[in-house]
């Protein structure tokens, strides 16, 4: 199969491209090369497709069996999709679980009202599930219905994963800024799902091969936050296992100034907001249904810490608490409580 990525060089299109490469296809990636390297084996066509007048560096004159897209641009989106849909027998779009106008409903499914389509690129975060699901139209306009498989991912981590979340916990069980203990919130019953990035890129790829369509939400299983916690200990190894999880509240958290789910000074994968009970916790039967699978959690946490250990010691985490701040947040919790 004749497999075109568009991106590469990041996270996911990354994993794609070797994805495809593993199962002995031809790869190809777009980008402009900035992000980081193609997978070994994938050939990279540089492009910048924020140039509207660019064109794709001449894959657009090629035939593709199947193309994988990530972009969270509109008119990106549209200019591929005008350029390559004649050109291409299968489209897989990666899209997201932001596209959703309520994330109240744990067990949600792909029947709850979208936002409104907005037709902004860039890393407006605020943006960003109305600009995805601009995205998903013009594919589905460009394409049909019954040649594109539209993949709306919740969080994705594992091995690679820049934004920190997925390799904090089983990170701080591995080096904790206070000696046998870690902070975490305390808030155990919290849903938890975790996609491991390999398993979505081989999935992708396997649709792009069977030609398989449909509007998906692509998530991993549903967990707890306490249970997170526990393989991410085991995950860390044996030395771990003296190490406590000093669990704070949740409410003495946020009046502390430490933020939830991801970013700096903040504690990852917790959403202590009735209107996200369910971002974290939707239903995904229908990808399972198509063939999505997923490797132990265990796995994809110990892979994403020897990942972490990777990482250059001064490189700025994107989430997570620095070790002073740790430090003097459980000293301050444990002087509320009368303890030592």
């Amino acid at each position: 199969m004749r497999l075109l990525v568009l991106g590469g060089t990041a996270f996911l299109g990354r994993e794609v491209a070797r994805a495809g490469l593993a199962r002995g296809h031809d790869v190809v990636c777009v980008a402009r090369g900035s992000s980081g390297q193609v997978a070994d084996g994938a050939r990279l066509v540089r492009a910048d497709r924020d140039d509207p007048a660019g064109g794709l560096g001449g894959v657009e004159d090629e035939h593709w069996d199947a193309v994988v897209d990530v972009a969270r641009d509109p008119g990106q989106v549209r200019r591929a999709v005008a350029a390559l849909a004649d050109r291409s027998a299968h489209w897989g779009f990666v899209s997201t679980g932001n596209v959703y106008a309520d994330h109240s409903v744990p067990g949600a499914d792909e029947s709850t009202p979208l936002l409104e389509p907005r037709d902004v690129g860039g890393e407006d975060p605020d943006a960003y599930g109305g600009a995805k699901v601009a995205c998903e139209r013009a594919v589905l306009d460009a394409l049909g219905a019954d040649r594109v498989l539209v993949a709306r991912s919740g969080l994705i981590g594992g091995p690679g994963d820049t934004s920190g979340r997925t390799g904090w916990y089983p990170w701080r069980f591995a080096h904790p800024a206070a000696p046998g203990q870690v902070l975490v919130p305390d808030d155990p019953s919290a849903p938890s799902q975790v996609l491991d990035v390999r398993d979505l890129a081989d999935w992708l790829v396997r649709c792009g091969e069977e030609g398989v369509a449909g509007v998906v939400d692509a998530v991993g299983p549903t967990t707890t936050l306490a249970d997170l916690l526990a393989v991410s200990r085991e995950a860390a190894g044996p030395a771990a296992t003296e190490v406590d999880a000093v669990a704070a509240d949740p409410a003495w958290l946020s009046e502390q100034g430490v933020d939830a789910w991801m970013g700096p000074r903040s504690l990852p994968l917790w959403l202590p907001f009735p209107e996200y009970a369910g971002f974290a916790a939707r239903r995904g039967d229908a990808a399972h249904g198509l063939g999505l699978t997923h490797r132990p959690l265990a796995e994809t946490l110990r892979d994403t810490l020897a990942w972490e250990e990777t990482r250059p010691a001064d490189q700025p985490r994107r989430t997570g608490l620095e070790d002073d701040d740790e430090r003097a947040l459980l000293a301050a919790w444990h002087a509320r409580r009368g303890r030592p």
